[in-house]
């Protein structure tokens, strides 16, 4: 994992992923099933996508045979998984240009100057690059990072803290079950009744403010508080009118992401609300070659979970294999009993 100096020669690939999220780094395993090699670049200093950059504690349920895991480990796992196949990763890099050549094949330049010959690309990139909707109250800019948080990055620095967190997605809900149990005092502030995140999370929560072991408002961030020139709390104007002036060693603000496409909006692929259009037979855009996984692609019925995501790769493995390669037989192995599977995971022999 590195970034890259300018070269004066493309880099030589079969497939460039864009995007290191869970889909892009299982979208690396397929392919090396197939005996295909691939290269992933992010913008990113690190892999993981949002999973790393917004929640790496987070739980996650949902991700078959492993009945809980937090979302860095996935991403951990993930790494290990395609460890035997090589793959380089280009981070801290925008793929700014993506041009087909008259041979069917792709010039990939991104912004540090790495330019890549690739032939075939999946788009595996989310959301796009994204920043979080901040908080508009006066001078927070000047304590982001150090006492406002649109993300948590260390749950352990937070145990003690007097913390308001202001949201009322899923992210904001999980975050305030995750540290009411640590907090020294915590209070969520949301600016009306109704909740965007799971129905279970918010009873819960409301379970927590009938036991008296944190505080919800309904309402909206007036001001910052100050003391000698660092934070020490926030107004929070309710719906009733009444203004709170709220304690607070430390702000998390979850009010979600602001998606940008980037450079892909300008590529000439098929959109549809901000997102890619695929076929779902394997999963390829309306430019033959370049594939699209996860939460940057639409088909009807699509659902935004990296369970899907994960579906999805696979499908577009054998759909790149026979774009790479149109002669050869496709035919599935299992990894259970396949020798050559074996061989490529570096499984030893029995």
């Amino acid at each position: 994992m590195s970034s890259d100096s300018p070269q004066s020669e493309p880099i030589l690939a079969e497939v460039v992923i864009i995007g290191a999220g869970p889909c892009g780094l299982f979208q690396a395993f397929e392919l090396g099933l197939l005996g295909i090699g691939a290269h992933i670049v992010d913008s990113l200093p690190q892999p993981g996508g949002q999973c790393t950059e917004l929640y790496p504690d987070k739980p996650i349920y949902d991700i078959p045979a492993v009945p809980v895991c937090g979302a860095q480990e996935l991403i951990d796992r993930l790494l290990q998984q395609i460890k035997p196949f090589n793959t380089r990763m280009h981070l801290g890099q925008e793929v700014s240009e993506l041009v087909r050549r008259d041979d069917g094949r792709f010039l990939l330049r991104t912004s540090t100057g790495t330019s890549f010959d690739a032939g075939a690309v999946v788009i595996a990139a989310g959301v796009g690059s994204f920043q979080p909707r901040r908080i508009a109250l006066e001078g927070s800019e000047a304590f982001e990072g150090r006492t406002i948080h649109y993300r948590v990055r260390d749950a352990s620095e937070l145990r003690g803290k007097r913390l308001v967190i202001f949201g009322g997605g899923d992210s904001a809900l999980d975050w305030t079950l995750a540290l009411a149990a640590t907090a020294a005092s915590l209070t969520l502030v949301h600016r009306r009744a109704e909740f965007r995140a799971a129905p279970a999370s918010v009873a819960k929560m409301r379970d927590l403010v009938a036991a008296g072991r944190l505080r919800h408002i309904e309402g909206l961030g007036q001001s910052l508080i100050l003391s000698d020139g660092a934070l020490a709390g926030v107004n929070v104007k309710a719906s009733d009118g009444e203004l709170h002036a709220l304690q607070a060693d430390r702000l998390l603000v979850f009010f979600g992401l602001h998606p940008k496409l980037g450079p892909i909006a300008e590529w000439g692929l098929a959109l549809e609300r901000k997102a890619l259009t695929v076929d779902t037979e394997k999963f390829q855009t309306s430019l033959p070659g370049v594939f699209a996984i996860g939460d940057i692609n639409t088909y009807p019925g699509k659902k935004k979970l990296i369970l899907s995501g994960f579906h999805e790769a696979a499908l577009a493995a054998f759909g790149i294999q026979h774009h790479l390669y149109p002669e050869k037989r496709q035919f599935l192995q299992y990894t259970t009993t396949s020798p050559v599977m074996h061989k490529r995971l570096g499984v030893p022999d029995n």
